[in-house]
């Protein structure tokens, strides 16, 4: 058998693979004791009829082409291994000459990545904060959770919790039906569509009251079209909201000692909130600076379709939907969705190797023991699924789960720590004391 490799762009490799006269003949052999097997030849009880009668039977283009079927597989694999050559996933094969069987296989191989100078790698650090505003809005949610209903006997206002018929239609068909739909009009808050809140003002209970919508551009597939909503009010509710007080502060989760305590806790909770959000973005930013600073970062198509089948699958799950399902529901083909993602799906695949690759140079690795540690740190906070979660992360596949986990994570803090060298350090985060939750009504 005769080969010759050639080394393509995009980490792929060119086999050209010619077999020779015995390994045909060898594989034609086969070819003709299969089809013996399954197909019947006039005057012959199957398996019994010569090669020659078969071959007229059933044509020599037929037995060629499973003789192929044998051969193929059996002459890549024997190329790849004398030529040791690192296949990552199915070849794409394109048959040259039949007899004597020649081919072409373009095989996706490991990728390559260089990093170059990844420790000169700076990315700078916003500074941000918050606004007092964003702890009114906090307390004002918290009135709103705390809140008492009372019915009244007028029409609609803004503030009110509305029980409704509804009923929408667009473009002449209907789109939406819920009897007893539960529907809290807020200023600014928009429900359904935008204008069918404030449309609902002054609607009087048992009257259908008519409203315009049009469908926001960008949502398929009814995007800018127009229709009705019908809404018949059943019920209204007026929301009385407490005070702001020391004693509602009292009231709020386990209790807190004044107003002002409450404040400080929410103030609290949103700086943590705010610092975290910036985190993520600041170590986003460091990735991003990374792949920019690499040298070369080569891979596979492969590779993308791979993430890009990924993406697609967990929008599915996300929604709780079948994949096939999903296809339906955003009308578009799986052809159009990989058009769509392939942007996102090469990035993402660009980031994973430069951070794969940035722990091995870095040997960053996840000890026995920092695993278990982080086995532990799970069972304790899920309570009744305590030792399921053991169980589950106790297995060899759950422990190496959980382990490229703890490399990943590993790996963002050794990333940020470059990152923010010459005086921009990490932000330690704020221990503070144990204080009552904030809880929901």
């Amino acid at each position: 058998m005769k080969v010759s490799t050639k080394r393509l762009p995009d980490s792929q490799v060119l086999l050209e693979v010619e077999a020779d006269e015995q390994q045909m003949e060898r594989s034609l052999d086969k070819a003709f004791r299969r089809l013996s097997q399954r197909v019947e030849v006039p005057g012959f009880r199957k398996g019994k009829a010569p090669a020659g009668m078969l071959e007229r039977h059933i044509g020599r283009a037929r037995v060629v082409r499973e003789a192929l079927d044998i051969l193929i597989p059996e002459a890549y694999n024997q190329a790849i291994e004398e030529q040791d050559v690192d296949a990552i996933d199915q070849p794409s094969i394109e048959l040259v000459n039949d007899e004597p069987l020649a081919f072409k296989a373009t095989v996706p191989v490991r990728p390559t990545v260089e990093l170059g100078e990844y420790q000169s790698v700076r990315v700078k650090r916003e500074p941000f904060s918050i606004d007092e505003g964003e702890v009114d809005k906090a307390l004002e949610e918290l009135q709103h959770r705390y809140a008492v209903h009372e019915p009244v006997e007028r029409p609609v206002q803004m503030g009110d919790i509305v029980r409704a018929d509804v009923r929408g239609v667009i473009d002449g068909k209907e789109v939406y039906k819920e009897d007893d739909a539960e529907l809290r009009l807020r200023e600014g808050a928009t429900i359904l569509l935008p204008g069918i809140a404030e449309g609902m003002i002054g609607a009087e209970k048992g009257v259908a009251k008519e409203i315009p919508v049009t469908i926001p551009e960008g949502e398929r597939p009814l995007s800018g079209k127009s229709g009705t909503f019908t809404v018949t009010v059943k019920e209204v509710k007026e929301e009385q909201l407490p005070a702001l007080n020391d004693d509602f502060a009292r009231e709020v989760g386990e209790g807190f000692a004044s107003l002002d305590t409450l404040r400080d806790r929410l103030r609290n909770d949103i700086q943590e909130r705010v610092q975290a959000q910036a985190e993520e973005g600041y170590r986003d930013k460091a990735v991003g600076a990374l792949v920019e600073a690499a040298k070369s970062i080569e891979f596979p198509p492969v590779m993308v379709e791979r993430e890009i089948d990924r993406l697609i699958q967990d929008q599915a799950r996300h929604l709780g939907l079948e994949l096939e399902q999903y296809l339906a529901n955003s009308r578009r083909t799986r052809e159009q969705l990989h058009e769509e993602l392939s942007n996102v799906a090469t990035e993402r695949v660009r980031r994973s190797l430069a951070l794969t690759r940035l722990a091995e140079q870095e040997e960053i690795k996840a000890e026995d023991q920092e695993v278990d540690a982080e086995v532990e740190r799970l069972a304790g906070s899920s309570g009744e699924q305590a030792h399921q979660l053991r169980t589950l992360f106790g297995s060899p596949d759950g422990r190496a789960a959980l382990a490229r986990s703890l490399v990943t994570r590993k790996t963002m803090d050794r990333l940020a720590e470059i990152a923010s060298r010459d005086g921009a350090t990490i932000p330690e985060k704020k221990s503070r004391k144990k204080t009552a939750k904030v809880a929901a009504k």
